[in-house]
């Protein structure tokens, strides 16, 4: 198309209704195009096929749309359904897996629901539906009836005539100005119903019901609705009792100041549990209030037994010591003042009196609903902490009001029930007789009581909001002092704005005051934590912790962030972090423990491989190891921890290197590939398997000395190490030890015979030896003896006395050398050089019968060579088999262990193995003289040899 034609169609008004011209499908107009809804519409055309398929022309439209809009929907292609061929092996595998469990699953529990009573029990249920079935209702038929009698007739339009309107408009006013009722607008909510009927219901399906009535009620006591949170728990606790929801309870009550029921429902916990702490401390709570001091004295000091570091129970027992002095000296009421009627013995009567000290008539005027309110300060609970409010486990969670979690029947509340003081046994009070369990739930709460780590002023008291905080300017310091006085008021919104200018106005003051501005974003982050802003609270705590490490707070809210979003496991990394600084935490303690039965139940026995990692705390930042000093058992264990954690990461350290290693092997960058070896015996310096990679890249490199050391290293490891024999093999051959790589090849051959590489190298290395061999002993050197004609008669001149022959003169000369035995292999070596010198066989068979026949492979090992061997062989057939054949026997079944024997021997010509047949043939038919060996043994000793 021309670009005439093309200009001529791009200035004329698209009309984007009717169809697309065939001349706009084209690559010209659509270069030259720029309105982007029309070329979407053109690439819409071109998808669809009705013009033909044009693969090129839809690609080049597709960029070009993407050029003018890079996130035009028209780019979005629909992807096909998954399956098995677009899916790797091991994901398929997987998911096959889960369908299979899955249909596994569902199998059994439709195989358990047939095992169920087709009717149920419970009279309430109503009657199934069915074609069997009928319903009488007579009521609906009468209601019917009437109706249809009350029907007025439709009126003619002659009675509209006669209508009056007026009167009947006076009737109407008469009605409205009577004496009628006011309106009254029902603007409550309408009454939650505490009971459920879940007769027909399996076990299974009342446990998970009652934990979602139960976490109900745990929304409701956050959002301070106690009311509301009391029924949600009364609903759990009709389905299955469970500990936590009476706990639970308890706490709701205790914030309507409900004191009797809060005390039957710490009773009841106590009943299923009885060394629940929480159970105490509430109790404790309630009897303070109702004036039981000493009562709640004793339940303080069984959870103080039971957790000595509970700070709560600790500030709770001040508390009551205080008001116990104050009341001290006030009278004991007279029998006749006292209010409240009790159902016991007259005994029973008088020990209660004498153990409660007065406070009995102090708590029959303790109101019901209202009243003092409660000082929860000391137990957390003013301070609206729910702890963790996520769903736990059946039986024992700890979620719920103040921490604690889970459900339980709540027991009849008749209108009788706060006439009556509702007291333990008194042996229960003096001993705490039922509470060895120790292993109870904590009422420790996770919030940050006062706000103390951002200065907040204490009480109810006038509050000096420019009081200096840290090394803030004056008017940093007093928005951060105002924050935590509206963070102290329940303001939670507006403490976050005085933060937020706080931390906002810190980058323009210059300050450096690292520990000002981690309080200021720790204490925002406890804003948005009680204001259920979980993702910013831990977004504040990871820059708190990125300028003070390891600080205690910001663990801590970050912790209970994580678990109300439900990343479980990042909250118990964190709490376990805290652990490590603190570990008188208990709140701490707690979370750990209730994530750790959930994490269990989800990710089953391998939780803990799925967990992140757990940093390692410096001892410097942990609080509880300044004051006391470290024992032997947690010093070990601590040990043993930071052992296990570096063993783990030098493991992954290793596994890294290694497979990096290996990928530059392949890629031949052997140089690299050396270093990462480096760095993984550093770590590892007993992996065979690295010297053998790393002794492969120094031959590579030409390293050879390098390379051998390294093949050294991993025989002395693993003595069979094949690829360490041939690699070292490579090494002497670079080294052109052509003897020791041959030694190397056979011991390769020996381990396994089918290595052809090996094979091949042994033939060159033999080769290359048998011309060293020739190189370096090209023959012995001929002296050059003068000879001269002389007459018979003249006679060699000879000394006086001396009678010899040249024979006798050559015996004498060489029987200094043989005549003694060798001390070492050096004298027997020089010997063994003479006799071949002189190529005196007889000499060498006296030698070899000086020395023992075990010593000859060290006395020959570094003079072995084919001559030697040749020559030894000569000697012992010659002379030394006709005197001793035994001594002949000993000697070859010794002289076959020397070492680099085996190679020597395929260095030996066919004259030399002839002549060694023959010695053990001669050897062999001498068998019958010498009792010492016989003929199978000379057999098999020649194997080795032929």
């Amino acid at each position: 198309m021309s670009a005439e034609m093309v200009n001529s169609l791009l200035n004329t008004e698209v009309d984007y209704s009717n169809k697309i011209p065939v001349e706009h499908l084209d690559y010209g107009y659509i270069e030259k195009c720029s309105d982007l809804r029309y070329l979407e519409k053109i690439l819409k055309v071109l998808r669809s096929g009705e013009e033909g398929i044009y693969p090129h022309l839809i690609e080049f439209c597709e960029k070009h749309v993407e050029k003018l809009n890079p996130k035009s929907r028209a780019l979005r292609k629909d992807k096909p359904p998954a399956s098995s061929a677009a899916l790797p092996t091991e994901e398929w595998n997987q998911i096959s897996e889960e369908l299979k469990s899955w249909e596994t699953e569902m199998r059994a529990g439709e195989v358990q629901l047939k095992r169920l009573p087709l009717f149920s029990d419970d009279e309430n249920m109503p009657p199934i539906r069915g074609s069997n079935y009928s319903s009488q209702s007579t009521s609906a038929v009468e209601v019917k009836k009437k109706n249809a009698k009350k029907s007025s007739v439709p009126r003619d339009y002659k009675e509209w005539d006669k209508l009056d309107v007026e009167k009947e408009c006076a009737k109407v006013d008469g009605m409205t100005t009577g004496d009628a009722a006011p309106t009254v607008i029902n603007r409550g909510l309408p009454q939650i119903q505490r009971t459920l009927r879940t007769s027909a219901l399996t076990e299974q399906e009342k446990i998970v019901l009652a934990n979602r009535e139960k976490d109900k009620g745990n929304e409701a006591f956050k959002a301070s609705d106690y009311e509301e949170a009391v029924a949600y728990y009364t609903r759990s606790l009709s389905i299955v009792p469970t500990v936590a929801a009476y706990n639970n309870r308890a706490q709701a009550e205790i914030k309507l100041q409900n004191w009797n029921r809060a005390l039957s429902d710490c009773q009841k916990v106590l009943e299923l549990e009885p060394g629940n702490a929480k159970g105490l401390l509430r109790r404790a709570t309630v009897q303070k209030h109702l004036g039981n001091l000493q009562v709640a004295v004793d339940d303080v000091n069984t959870v103080l037994h039971i957790e000595p570091h509970n700070e709560i129970a600790k500030r709770l027992l001040n508390e009551l010591n205080k008001k116990m002095k104050e009341s001290g000296p006030e009278k004991k009421p007279a029998k006749g003042k006292k209010m409240l009627i009790e159902e016991v013995d007259e005994e029973e009567e008088q020990e209660t009196q004498e153990a409660c000290g007065g406070a009995v008539e102090s708590s029959s005027r303790q109101p019901r609903a209202g009243g003092e309110s409660s000082t929860s300060a000391a137990t957390g609970e003013e301070r609206g902490d729910m702890g963790n409010a996520q769903k736990k486990p059946h039986g024992r969670g700890d979620s719920g009001a103040g921490g604690g979690g889970g459900g339980g029947p709540r027991g009849p509340r008749g209108g009788n029930a706060d006439k009556y003081t509702v007291t333990p046994p008194k042996e229960e009070r003096s001993t705490g007789k039922g509470l060895a369990n120790g292993n109870s739930n904590s009422t420790t709460h996770h919030g940050d009581s006062g706000h103390r780590d951002g200065g907040t002023p204490g009480g109810d008291t006038k509050v000096n909001l420019d009081a200096p905080a840290g090394n803030l300017p004056q008017p940093l310091a007093r928005l951060k002092n105002e924050g935590n006085h509206l963070f102290k008021n329940g303001q939670f919104g507006d403490a976050i704005e005085k933060y937020s200018q706080a931390i906002d106005g810190y980058a323009d003051t210059g300050v450096d005051s690292p520990e000002d501005l981690c309080i200021l974003y720790s204490n925002r982050a406890a804003c948005y934590l009680k204001d259920g802003n979980s993702s910013d609270c831990i977004t504040d705590c990871t820059k708190a912790l990125e300028l003070q490490p390891f600080s205690l707070k910001p663990l801590l809210r970050r912790a209970m962030a994580y678990e109300s979003l439900e990343r479980y496991r990042k909250a118990y990394v964190d709490f376990k972090t805290v652990l490590q600084i603190d570990n008188s935490t208990q709140a701490a303690h707690d979370s750990v423990n209730r994530i750790t039965r959930m994490l269990i139940e989800e990710d089953g026995p391998e939780w803990r491989d799925k967990l992140p990692e757990i940093p390692i705390v410096p001892l410097s930042a942990q609080q509880h190891r300044k004051d006391e000093p470290l024992s032997a058992e947690e010093a070990q264990a601590r040990a043993q921890r930071a052992a296990e954690e570096a063993a783990r990461k030098a493991e992954a350290r290793f596994t890294l290197f290694k497979s990096e290693g290996n990928e530059l092997v392949k890629k031949g960058r052997y140089e690299e590939a050396a270093g990462k070896y480096s760095e993984c015996l550093k770590l590892k310096p007993s992996e065979c398997a690295v010297y053998t990679n790393r002794a492969l890249c120094y031959v590579k490199l030409e390293r050879f000395a390098e390379a051998k050391q390294d093949c050294d290293s991993a025989l002395a490891l693993e003595p069979d190490n094949k690829k360490a024999f041939y690699r070292r093999a490579m090494a002497h051959k670079g080294l052109k030890d052509y003897l020791a790589c041959s030694t190397d090849l056979q011991e390769v051959l020996r381990l396994d015979a089918g290595v052809q590489e090996a094979e091949r190298e042994l033939q060159e290395v033999t080769e290359l030896l048998r011309q060293s061999l020739a190189a370096a002993s090209p023959g012995k050197p001929r002296r050059s003896v003068p000879i001269t004609e002389v007459d018979d008669t003249e006679e060699t001149p000879t000394k006086e006395g001396q009678d010899s022959t040249p024979e006798q003169n050559h015996v004498n000369q060489r029987k200094p050398s043989i005549l003694t035995q060798p001390a070492n292999a050096y004298e027997f070596g020089q010997a063994l050089s003479a006799a071949r010198s002189h190529d005196d066989t007889a000499a060498c068979a006296e030698l070899l019968c000086f020395i023992a026949p075990e010593t000859l492979p060290t006395y020959i090992a570094n003079h072995l060579d084919g001559h030697t061997i040749a020559f030894i062989m000569q000697a012992l057939d010659g002379h030394l088999l006709k005197k001793d054949p035994s001594l002949v026997y000993q000697h070859l079944n010794h002289l076959h262990t020397a070492e680099r024997f085996s190679v020597v021997l395929m260095l030996l010509d066919k004259e030399e193995r002839r002549r060694m047949t023959q010695l053990f043939e001669h050897l062999a038919a001498s068998e019958s003289e010498s009792e010492a060996f016989s003929k199978d043994d000379v057999q098999n000793l020649a194997n080795k040899y032929i």
